[in-house]
């Protein structure tokens, strides 16, 4: 599920990097990683956690969303559920 919300340029993102919004104990992130995992390799990407927690803005756009991943813009974001072909799509349409 895409999402579009305001913008916001995440200070510290890469263009090597997928931003992964998520929190200590998120179960859901847990589940998310076997999808995420081996598209990293196909577009050079690292893996970049960011805990919403740390961020009073990252947790009112994510907070109920989490596990999100992104490139950076907070604006432009996947939320779980997706899979690992949904992802490479996502991905192949803004690298």
């Amino acid at each position: 599920m895409s999402t579009q919300k305001p913008a916001r340029k995440l200070e510290g993102a890469t263009s090597s990097a997928l931003m992964f919004y998520t929190t200590l104990g998120c179960s859901l992130c847990e589940k998310a990683k076997p999808a995420i995992w081996p598209v990293l390799e196909t577009f050079g990407l690292q893996l970049q956690p960011v805990d919403i927690a740390e961020d009073e803005q990252l947790s009112t756009l994510f907070g109920w969303s989490i596990p999100v991943v992104g490139l950076g813009n907070t604006g432009d974001v996947l939320c779980w559920p997706f899979t690992s072909s949904e992802l490479e799509a996502w991905l192949r349409e803004r690298l």
